[in-house]
């Protein structure tokens, strides 16, 4: 274990999607704005994509906590979150209903999908929101994909019952250009992708996540020349640059190191597979946060939504840092009851939090749709 040698507090690098290391590069910044804004305004179809690796659960999974965060103060959420989409459409309803914890003995679809109806709109009545998070959603079949269609098209005149967020890789895209899903396509109201990371955000991230872990020392243990060889390596992909960077430590370690060099990374990279690894290509992708608008309007609108979200991701990370460890958190929970745990018992030690977050995301909210106001202006 390198976490004392390199005075840490805990290993950094960990392929989890733990809010606590979530870093605000520009691409995760924009889809989590994005995510978080679309449900809170209820407006029905959300699309994040990107290759592998870079990050889309982590942004799902740090939106599900922010909502739930937002909710534990008056307005409350009911989720589901499919991880495993290869289903048949009975299966999928199935799962659906008992994600959504929503009791229902028949075994007919129409007894089922009277019952999912009867719990959207009980929420909606509460002033809640009932969301629904696919992930893996490139894996969803076209038949699948209309179940889904169908489903959303519960609603009220005023609002959309049940948000759905697709998460996937770009393959999704493409499985939505088939003219068979046409009508699901024209739903869609907001879309986000994320990318690999540049050498400055590859630089800021490892920085981030070492802090977060409990580094307080002068001088990185990845100097310049070190972090220039990982983005080579890695393509700027988070998840590889996870994995590289353990790897690092962990050699690192052995050989009583406190500084990686560049041998240390090759060796490390050898062992990883990486010098043969291929990346998939960077996606160009409009930001929603950083500087699309013109006439100082988008400009002004960049500095609150990125305000707004710097204040969520901390608020997040000091209730983490006040309840490290949930006892009643258990490896067979689900990711929404783990995220419900969790929130719980930060809420017990700091019931303060509860109004910076909420007044953060309702920043965000109104930031993000000024935004979109003042570009349809354009």
């Amino acid at each position: 274990m390198y976490t004392t040698f390199y005075n840490l507090r805990e290993e950094p690098f960990r392929l989890t999607s733990d809010p606590r290391f979530f870093h605000l590069a520009e691409p995760h910044a924009a889809a989590l704005a994005t995510l978080v804004e679309a449900v809170m305004r209820r407006k029905g179809f959300v699309l994040l994509t990107g290759p592998i690796g870079t990050g889309k659960t982590t942004v799902v999974h740090t939106a599900l906590q922010i909502l739930t965060e937002r909710a534990a103060t008056d307005l409350p959420i009911s989720s589901a979150f499919i991880l495993n989409p290869t289903l048949s459409r009975e299966e999928f309803l199935e799962m659906l209903l008992s994600e959504f914890e929503v009791p229902c003995t028949s075994t007919s679809k129409p007894a089922r999908l009277s019952a999912l109806q009867r719990m959207l709109l009980e929420t909606q009545r509460k002033g809640g929101t009932s969301l629904l998070l696919v992930d893996e959603a490139h894996l969803l079949t076209p038949e699948l994909l209309e179940e889904i269609r169908l489903l959303s098209n519960a609603d009220t005149y005023q609002e959309k019952l049940l948000q759905i967020v697709l998460c996937g890789q770009p393959e999704l895209l493409g499985l939505l250009r088939k003219p068979e899903l046409r009508a699901l396509r024209q739903r869609v109201a907001s879309s986000c992708s994320l990318r690999p990371l540049s050498l400055p955000e590859v630089r800021a991230y490892i920085a981030e996540r070492l802090h977060s872990a409990g580094f307080r020392g002068t001088a990185s243990p990845f100097p310049i020349q070190v972090l220039e060889e990982i983005v080579r390596l890695t393509e700027g992909v988070p998840r590889l640059v996870n994995l590289l960077c353990d790897a690092c430590l962990t050699a690192g370690c052995r050989g009583h190191r406190h500084v990686i060099d560049l041998g240390i990374v090759a060796e490390a990279a050898t062992e990883l597979g990486l010098n043969e690894a291929h990346v998939e290509p960077e996606i160009e992708v409009q930001s929603l946060v950083s500087g699309t608008g013109t006439a100082g309007k988008g400009v002004a609108g960049d500095a609150v939504i990125e305000s707004a979200l710097d204040l969520l991701i901390h608020a997040m990370k000091k209730r983490r840092a006040l309840v490290p460890e949930v006892n009643e958190v258990r490896p067979e929970m689900s990711i929404k009851e783990q995220v419900a745990v969790t929130v719980n018992a930060a809420h017990e030690k700091d019931p303060a939090g509860d109004k910076v977050i909420e007044s953060a995301v309702d920043l965000l909210v109104q930031a993000m749709k000024q935004r979109r106001t003042s570009t349809v202006e354009l």
